[in-house]
């Protein structure tokens, strides 16, 4: 395994032929106000390439490229925070998705607790540290406890993709995680234009 670090743009030449791992940190939590950070993403061989942005650099073409590409699904963890990030700060809509995060809470409905760490406890017998969860993400330099952390959000997603779709077709929910996969870049729309804490499907 290894994690490599870039700055401002993916370098040419990466392959993604089984999807892309996708994950980001930003400033805070409120997708207009704090910058993105960071992208973090993986092919799934166990590597993660990290994308560092610089304040006002998100040129980023390749990375811009990927996300846009049809042909390569995007697996993220709660993508619905992730897409509105990616959205705002590199103007692209990434499409299409898979959300773990959705697939867990279609499948495990056993329990309330969907997060990176408990999937990866549960489904693969991994246990993920998040001390660094809430840190500097906007700094020059940041630290290997950083980087490892934010190669961790990645490295884990095709195999919980793959677990997760086991469940989803012996539970006959399939159908309804690819349609809600396909609604959430409408969702992350909705979020910057607005309705992010309105839910206009209720009464």
């Amino acid at each position: 395994m290894a994690t490599h670090l870039h700055q401002g743009d993916l370098p040419e030449g990466l392959s993604f032929p089984d999807g892309v791992a996708v994950d980001t940190e930003t400033a805070g939590l409120k997708t207009r106000r704090d910058r993105l950070c960071l992208v973090q993403l993986s092919a799934g061989d166990g590597d993660a390439h990290l994308v560092q942005m610089a304040p006002g650099d998100y040129e980023a073409p390749r990375l811009r490229a990927l996300m846009q590409d049809q042909s390569v699904v995007k697996l993220m963890h709660y993508a619905r925070f992730d897409v509105a990030a990616i959205r705002h700060w590199l103007s692209v809509l990434s499409t299409p998705i898979y959300c773990t995060k959705i697939a867990s809470k279609l499948t495990r409905t056993y329990t309330d607790r969907h997060g990176l760490k408990d999937l990866c406890r549960e489904l693969l017998g991994v246990d993920m540290a998040k001390v660094q969860q809430s840190s500097d993400w906007g700094a020059a330099e940041l630290t290997p406890a950083q980087l490892n952390y934010a190669a961790a959000d990645v490295l884990y997603l095709h195999r919980l993709r793959a677990e997760l779709d086991v469940r989803l077709e012996r539970e006959g929910r399939g159908h309804l995680a690819a349609t809600c996969f396909a609604f959430v870049p409408i969702r992350a729309e909705l979020d910057l234009a607005g309705w992010a804490d309105e839910d206009i499907f209720a009464h």
